[in-house]
């Protein structure tokens, strides 16, 4: 038997975390057990189903190497062959038609709750017949058994059982002619010989529906793997619409895939201690029933911590590439006599993401003219920032040896002259240099400016604060 997975997201949002998972695990068991991965795209939903989230979808697989066997297959193209085999169960008396109108089913359903019971359709139109004709508008129900049980051995949670009482004549085409989703990804599942259904636990309670549709049509009933959910930081669930949750937001800020993949994997399943694990590691390794029942909660802090071992662990010359990037997004000249080699070795070891290794450097790069200063600068335009940056020049000036230390010492000696913390004489250089308060060592901006940029940048700074007094 050929193992075939499947990644099945409707094209309603942007994808996210939660989704990733179900599609990372799905590829990784069609790789382990050298199966086929197949993707589909579910957009019968016409609202709802956008190209830009189709898109969103592929630019995420794509930059995850999620690479797909099979696909992409698109259910809004195959409507017509969804009606036929709707026809086909309703001449075999699998589905009928219902004529019941909005206000009637919602009475009913009240009608249940008073009673205490599950608010479920109660079969009214089960028995009309294919020959009763009415003017109303329908909609087409499978014709669910009425008794017995459905149970499926779940990999990851055991045997689950429902009374066939307690399910629903299910929907399975809507009065506009439009199949629904738990029919079509039965009819799709059975097309594309899908072996394996893995995908999140808010999907159990349609699973026994789709297995008896499965049944009637005499197909072979997939194995089913149901995750736990991933919830973000607030233990909510995540949302298609929250960019906070985007995988392709992640991208611009700098994370790594190789990071975003390692991390999702450890979503829910483990391999004893192991945190850092290799795409054919992963491979190799993975298995169903090493993933908890327990919901997984998402750490910004446990990402960031993996996207910075992976940027250490990069050839330096894929990081640098990624930098210049970064430069030429933001309109910055990487050619000003700067060693962007040297910073970047420096740096990164200080960093978790790119655009975090790129802010440091960018310092750098900002033309003298166009240094900005914070909205508070006017706390700082006094004379005791001008006697302390009168001093720095000075020291600066006659320094012959350029070394980290070096620098570091003076500063810390103009403190110390001066009987002022080194907060205060640290926070009007940085200013004068780089237009912040906060940021990296004042040393090592200093030194990687160089001499004559440090000496430039302090004397304009200078001018600037002149004026102001005047």
């Amino acid at each position: 038997m050929i193992i075939k997975t499947r990644f099945a997201p409707s094209p309603t949002g942007n994808l996210h975390f939660g989704n990733i998972r179900t599609a990372l695990y799905s590829w990784l068991y069609a790789k382990k057990n050298n199966g086929i991965f197949v993707l589909r795209i579910e957009d019968t939903d016409k609202k709802r189903s956008k190209s830009i989230f189709t898109k969103n979808i592929f630019h995420t697989l794509k930059w995850l190497k999620l690479n797909w066997n099979e696909g992409p297959f698109f259910q809004s193209k195959k409507i017509k062959y969804y009606q036929e085999i709707i026809l086909y169960m309703l001449k075999k008396g699998f589905a009928y038609k219902c004529y019941c109108d909005n206000d009637t089913l919602l009475t009913m359903k009240k009608k249940k709750i008073f009673e205490k019971e599950k608010p479920r359709y109660d079969g009214r139109c089960r028995n009309l017949g294919n020959n009763f004709n009415s003017l109303n508008k329908y909609v087409i129900r499978f014709k669910n058994p009425i008794n017995g049980t459905v149970s499926f051995n779940d990999i990851i949670r055991g045997k689950i059982q429902f009374n066939n009482s307690e399910l629903d004549d299910l929907i399975i085409q809507r009065e506009n002619g439009i199949p629904t989703y738990n029919f079509c990804v039965v009819i799709d599942d059975i097309d594309s010989k899908i072996t394996h259904i893995i995908r999140g636990e808010d999907h159990i309670n349609n699973t026994p529906r789709q297995i008896n549709i499965l049944k009637v049509l005499q197909a072979k009933i997939p194995s089913y793997a149901h995750l736990s959910m991933v919830m973000n930081s607030d233990k909510k669930n995540f949302s298609k619409r929250d960019n906070s949750t985007k995988i392709l937001t992640y991208k611009k800020l700098g994370y790594l895939p190789e990071a975003i993949l390692n991390y999702i994997l450890r979503l829910g399943w483990s391999h004893g201690n192991k945190e850092i694990f290799s795409i054919p590691e992963m491979i190799q390794l993975f298995n169903l029933k090493s993933i908890t029942k327990s919901s997984s909660i998402f750490d910004l802090n446990k990402l960031l911590w993996i996207n910075k071992y992976y940027m250490n662990l990069s050839h330096k010359k894929y990081i640098k590439k990624m930098i210049l990037y970064y430069f030429k997004k933001n309109n910055l000249n990487d050619t000003l006599g700067l060693d962007l080699d040297k910073l970047i070795k420096n740096f990164l070891p200080h960093s978790y993401t790119i655009q975090n290794l790129f802010d440091l450097i960018s310092h750098f790069y900002i033309k003298d003219n166009k240094i900005i200063y914070p909205d508070d600068i006017n706390n700082y335009l006094n004379f005791n920032t001008l006697n302390i940056l009168e001093i720095v020049y000075n020291k600066i000036l006659v320094l012959k040896d350029w070394n980290l230390n070096i620098i570091l010492n003076i500063i810390k000696n103009i403190s110390l002259s001066l009987s002022i913390s080194l907060k205060d004489i640290i926070i009007p250089i940085r200013l004068a240099l780089i237009g912040k308060i906060h940021s990296i060592g004042i040393n090592q901006i200093i030194y990687f400016l160089g001499k004559e940029k440090s000496l430039f940048r302090i004397k304009n700074f200078i001018k600037y604060i002149k004026v102001s007094l005047s």
